[in-house]
């Protein structure tokens, strides 16, 4: 089997007011998943490490800074991109803009214009939670919901997991002017009218209780992209379903996954 080499540089994108680690232990599966990847996990703007930046208010001045932060570390293009609902957006952008530096895209429970209209972008039974939390929500809260919204692993058990995220706010705290430029920035976002040149793969969680899955059913259709959806995953795919997501993607790439699992071995296409 091809193997990836060295030189091939795998950006993972986050979504909304998220930072690095929130990729958790993702990282480290994807490598073990494509053996010699260079994986680079970079903070946008208003978050993580950059969070007393300002948001940027249009997706393509996030891919602008994405560019300039890479290339002041001396990470060249070709890259493959990877990325989580508003991070997908960036990846479409980048890949439009600038497609001669993406060799390819994973699109993982995204959304845009013109392909889904904005109550399933975001689903409108959210619209009162997340009002009240911009509003008057505290850093404890607001993660709690997060958490619920994103992942099926907001039980009990997960505990740590929100003591870890709320850990990451408190240490580098996303203001609520920042979340609302991103917003700002997701919303007024229109997708190009053609499907990015280089291969693109879209995966998506059929549980996802923040983006409606049909938006990357949509999105894989009307491109005409390669597609899987995991049946009982949420919106943070790496997050629930770390493991599968890996493992597709190395099968995808035609690279035979490391710590086979058979029970993640027959994901479900887009119908």
């Amino acid at each position: 089997m091809t193997q990836i080499n060295t030189q091939e540089n795998w950006i993972l994108l986050r979504g909304l007011m998220r930072e690095q680690r929130h990729w958790g232990a993702f990282p480290a599966t994807l490598a073990r998943a494509l053996p010699g990847a260079h994986i680079v996990t970079p903070d946008l703007p208003g978050n993580g490490q950059r969070h007393a930046q300002d948001s940027a208010t249009r997706v393509a001045a996030m891919v602008e800074s994405c560019r300039q932060d890479l290339l002041a570390r001396a990470i060249a293009p070709p890259y493959r991109l990877l990325a989580l609902s508003l991070g997908g957006m960036v990846a479409v952008e980048w890949a439009h803009r600038y497609p001669q530096e993406v060799a390819r895209c994973v699109l993982l429970n995204t959304s845009m214009r013109p392909y889904s209209p904005f109550y399933r972008r975001l689903r409108w039974q959210n619209y009162g939670a997340l009002l009240r939390q911009l509003l008057l929500g505290d850093q404890r809260s607001q993660e709690a919901l997060i958490l619920r919204l994103t992942s099926r692993r907001h039980g009990a058990g997960n505990a740590g997991l929100l003591a870890d995220w709320l850990s990451y706010q408190q240490q580098y705290p996303v203001s609520r002017r920042n979340a609302l430029r991103q917003l700002l920035s997701a919303a007024r976002y229109r997708a190009p009218a053609t499907r990015p040149a280089m291969p693109v793969l879209v995966m998506a969680g059929a549980q996802d209780q923040l983006v409606d899955h049909r938006c990357s059913l949509r999105l894989a259709r009307a491109w005409q992209a390669d597609c899987l959806i995991h049946g009982d995953a949420g919106h943070d795919l790496p997050l629930d379903e770390g493991l599968w997501v890996a493992q597709s993607l190395a099968r995808w790439l035609g690279v035979a996954a490391a710590d086979h699992d058979q029970a993640c071995t027959t994901p479900s296409t887009c119908k």
